[in-house]
């Protein structure tokens, strides 16, 4: 379990640093599914990673996070 803790982590600082990357490069636009999505992934994998060490802020800051991802790509899908 620990280990899947910690992989949700690392996993989740991937995701959130290549969509970053990938903006900061201009290889990918911030209002794409494909950046909200790996923002959302992200997001989760910090969740579970910070929920399981008690990292209460960090997890708060990432359901936030999540849910502007989530908000984000309804508004895409609807316009």
């Amino acid at each position: 379990m620990e280990l899947a803790i910690e992989a949700a982590g690392w996993i989740g600082a991937v995701m959130v640093l290549v969509g970053y990357g990938l903006a900061s490069a201009g290889k990918l636009e911030a209002r794409t599914p494909a950046f909200q999505w790996l923002n959302f992934g992200g997001a989760v994998g910090f969740v579970i990673n910070s929920g399981w060490h008690g990292a209460v802020p960090s997890m708060v800051l990432n359901v936030i996070w999540g849910g502007i991802a989530l908000f984000t790509l309804y508004r895409l899908r609807r316009a």
